[in-house]
């Protein structure tokens, strides 16, 4: 098989997976996502039922289907921090440009859909689970970065402490989404509590996991 064969391939495997998310997410508002069945989805993809649980192991994985991206979010923030960053700046910085860019993954995914999450007990149920595997990944981050030892519980706490602010605001846009306000009036309001959030973080976590700066002298 050719590259350009594999490449084919991975783009229908692609398709395929964003078909069945399409259809499953237009079945969930319009049913509700604890009435609508597998079988369902796989009959409006036109796919078999197999196939649908081949791309999406769970139910909750078709509704919530950017749960990988969300799950690393934060210890990707702070892998990528810059030079002389610390974790809580570097995820300060990442939080509100996704607040300003109304990212999905935080929670901009408009009234329908936050209605249905809202009223689904499967995927607020999911939801918790994801933000804490979200926090596991920082802690495991953070405690790899900082070069922590086995019993030093503090990449623990710190990921707790720093998650805790996304899981509230996570939470509020939903909140707010549900309530009809607009994405800019919850940008608006989401921008002044990540602001104050951080702020209360500041002394216990603001020099934290800096990043060291890179040296420029020569030898």
């Amino acid at each position: 098989m050719t590259s350009a064969d594999v490449g084919l391939r991975e783009l229908k495997k692609q398709e395929t997976r964003q078909l069945i998310s399409d259809k499953a997410t237009l079945l969930f508002i319009e049913k509700g996502f604890e009435e609508t069945t597998i079988a369902e989805i796989a009959t409006a993809a036109r796919v078999a039922k197999k196939t649908v649980t081949n791309y999406f192991a769970r139910k909750e994985d078709l509704a919530l289907d950017q749960h990988e991206e969300f799950t690393n979010g934060l210890a990707n923030a702070v892998r990528d921090r810059e030079p002389g960053e610390s974790a809580l700046a570097a995820l300060r910085r990442t939080f509100l440009d996704a607040v300003a860019e109304h990212s999905p993954v935080i929670g901009f995914t408009g009234p329908v859909f936050a209605k249905m999450v809202l009223e689904s007990p499967t995927l607020t149920a999911r939801l918790r689970e994801l933000h804490e595997l979200r926090e596991e990944a920082l802690a495991v981050l953070l405690a790899t970065e900082t070069g922590a030892g086995a019993d030093d519980v503090t990449p623990v706490m710190a990921a707790a402490e720093l998650n805790a602010i996304d899981r509230v605001l996570f939470r509020e846009v939903l909140r707010r989404s549900h309530a009809g306000e607009s994405n800019d009036e919850i940008a608006e309001a989401l921008t002044k509590a990540t602001q104050r959030a951080f702020e209360l973080l500041e002394p216990a976590f603001g020099d934290y996991a800096i990043r060291e700066e890179v040296s420029t002298e020569t030898a």
